[in-house]
């Protein structure tokens, strides 16, 4: 099983230009402290909405690629959106860091997900995987549209990163900004 900021270091290595959505909670904070960027939108209470806002983003701008973190407390809130982003086909990769709890409230154990990647096939995803290492990780290909991808992780045994520090109203700008730029010039950075 992966620590869940080796997954997240990962997927940000190989997506590198992604528009990253990542839902509230520690892993929200995860990712703020592994690599701030413009391109990243954070969500600080919307538990089971990063798909659905990813998949917003992805059919606003379908020059760029969506890249969701989701945990699975929050995917497990919210599996209608699957046959929603499998209709619309967008470039969006919608991974689920899965450790079977709701960490930040407590550690509480999640809701039993099956196995959300024979969930995402039967709604529809053209690809889905399952990876606990990183040489499976690497070896997954993103080339369906939409991609799930289910990375199996272990309980964290590290401290929770600092909270976001800009106010969602500045994350809401700082993004926009990031949205008004030309893909070509977002891709070459």
């Amino acid at each position: 099983m992966l620590d869940i900021r080796t997954a997240i270091g990962a997927l940000l290595e190989r997506e590198p230009a992604a528009l990253t959505v990542s839902t509230c909670g520690y892993i929200t904070r995860d990712l703020y402290n592994l690599a701030d960027r413009p391109q990243n939108f954070y969500l600080v209470g919307s538990m089971g909405m990063a798909a659905p806002i990813g998949l917003g983003i992805a059919l606003a701008h379908p020059g760029r690629r969506v890249l969701v973190l989701d945990g699975d407390g929050s995917f497990a809130m919210n599996p209608g959106c699957l046959a929603m982003i499998a209709e619309h086909r967008p470039d969006l990769v919608h991974v689920v860091l899965d450790n079977g709890a709701h960490e930040s409230t407590g550690g509480q154990r999640t809701a039993a997900l099956g196995d959300p990647a024979a969930l995402a096939r039967a709604a529809g995803y053209p690809a889905a995987y399952t990876a606990d290492s990183l040489d499976a990780l690497a070896a997954v290909e993103f080339d369906g549209s939409p991609t799930l991808l289910h990375i199996r992780c272990a309980p964290r045994t590290h401290p929770a990163g600092r909270r976001v520090e800009p106010t969602p109203q500045q994350l809401v700008a700082r993004f926009r900004d990031e949205l008004a730029l030309a893909p070509q010039a977002a891709v070459n950075r």
